[in-house]
């Protein structure tokens, strides 16, 4: 090899390391830090943490959500405890009992997504003019004991002051559809697009908004345990402001926006019902602009939970901050 070619290789050589060197520390500060995260069922009711994936929000904040459907907010609560989801999207009561057993870990709500219970009630019959007691003597297919619509729905029963209903509490969240499709039940209490869908292809008629007509109550937030809080401030501080630029774009985005972004989360919903359930939501007031659990919502919880029977009076959390850190929530739109 000639003296001229070998002080060239070697200048080659030095540039490609130092060219390698360089990706090697662009990718270091791409790098995402990777949560897991448990959601209580797929619904459009959780819209806002589906846009922040699909519109890379997460991403922007250096995460990478790696969710899963648990089915319950008992299976939620209990991966958080079991240490298999670092953040769950349960209701917010699963951090009261928690709480109660004083176990060696504890949940705190760190945010709160949603303002009104996201369920619909459907009638398999057209009801003109309905009214609470036309449930006396049905039946109902519900969801299961004291979850946040089950209870939502006996509480509107009580207020109502509607007896003889009987409300089925047995039957898996995902067979709810299919129950009633088959001829089970009066009526079925949904969540959308599930309520769309059966309305839209005749196999229901809708008869009343849970949300609208029980009003507010703090349905869903997202949790992680104190020890999660303690350790990993930064990642809820980015959690919480991809999930909040969620809510603010979807109040913003064009119908076909709000499709696209959707639409990889409900595969075989049309997009005609997938808007018509985003507009529900919003016309609910689903969405809270200030994504805090106030005292006032706290305290409308824990009187839902004892009036259903699943708290007693003496056991109610007195301190709200033991189960609830808002530090991630009021640090939203000021700067470092």
């Amino acid at each position: 090899m000639s003296r001229t070619i070998k002080p060239v290789l070697l200048l080659l050589a030095t540039m490609l390391l130092a060219l390698t060197a360089a990706c090697g520390s662009s990718s270091g500060k791409e790098e995402l830090t990777t949560v897991k995260f448990s959601e209580v069922i797929r619904s459009i009711f959780y819209a806002p943490h589906y846009v922040a994936m699909s519109q890379g929000f997460f991403k922007e904040q250096g995460l990478n959500v790696d969710m899963n459907t648990a089915q319950g907010s008992d299976k939620g609560a209990a991966a958080l405890i079991a240490g298999t989801a670092d953040v769950s999207m349960v209701g917010p009561e699963t951090t009261i009992y928690i709480y109660n057993q004083k176990g060696d870990k504890t949940l705190k709500v760190f945010h709160q997504l949603t303002a009104k219970d996201g369920s619909f009630l459907l009638s398999r019959e057209k009801i003109e003019n309905f009214a609470w007691s036309d449930l006396a003597g049905k039946t109902v297919i519900g969801w299961r004991p004291g979850s946040s619509p089950q209870m939502v729905l006996n509480s509107m029963l009580l207020k109502e002051q509607v007896s003889g209903v009987n409300v089925v509490t047995n039957i898996a969240s995902t067979a709810m559809a299919g129950a009633f499709t088959s001829g089970q039940g009066d009526f079925i209490q949904v969540f959308e697009p599930i309520a769309s869908t059966l309305v839209n292809e005749g196999k229901a008629y809708y008869v009343t908004s849970l949300g609208e007509d029980f009003g507010a109550y703090p349905e869903t937030s997202y949790v992680a345990t104190s020890d999660y809080i303690k350790a990993h401030p930064d990642v809820l501080k980015k959690f919480t402001a991809a999930v909040a630029e969620g809510a603010k774009w979807l109040n913003t985005a064009s119908d076909d926006e709000i499709a696209k972004a959707l639409r990889p989360f409900f595969e075989g919903t049309p997009d005609d019902l997938i808007l018509q359930s985003v507009n529900r939501y919003k016309a609910q007031g689903t969405w809270p602009t200030d994504p805090e659990l106030t005292q006032d919502q706290f305290d409308i919880l824990q009187n839902v939970l004892v009036e259903n029977g699943v708290l007693k009076a003496e056991d109610k959390v007195t301190k709200m901050d033991d189960i609830v850190d808002m530090s991630f929530v009021r640090q939203l739109g000021k700067s470092d």
